[in-house]
């Protein structure tokens, strides 16, 4: 499969994923709005909560690192300033939603 089709087909896959599970952020995000520290804290705490907000961070991150790649491969004309560029996004795509991860799980109430 040719390069280009496979990051078409990844991008149209996570957004498919990521639609659902930013409706469901978004409607427990409003509801926060109502509720004390501790109450947020207890949601974020929960099992299915971590799980599916972990699955929210991950896909988010794989969606906008294939997006602007995409940007990079579009504007940036000189080939090693595309790499570095492209490989730091990257590394930061896994690194950010790791440590995010990494917090939620050693969060205690």
């Amino acid at each position: 499969m040719i390069n280009a089709t496979k990051k078409w087909l990844f991008l149209k896959i996570s957004s498919f994923i990521l639609v659902p599970l930013m409706l469901w952020f978004l409607f427990n995000l409003v509801n926060f709005y109502n509720k004390s520290f501790d109450e947020v804290l207890f949601f974020f705490t929960t099992q299915p909560s971590k799980f599916i907000f972990s699955l929210f961070i991950i896909s988010a991150y794989f969606y906008s690192s294939i997006s602007i790649s995409e940007v990079f491969e579009d504007y940036i004309k000189n080939e090693k300033i595309k790499n570095v560029a492209n490989k730091l996004l990257f590394l930061f795509a896994i690194i950010i939603p790791i440590s995010t991860i990494l917090l939620l799980f050693k969060l205690t109430l």
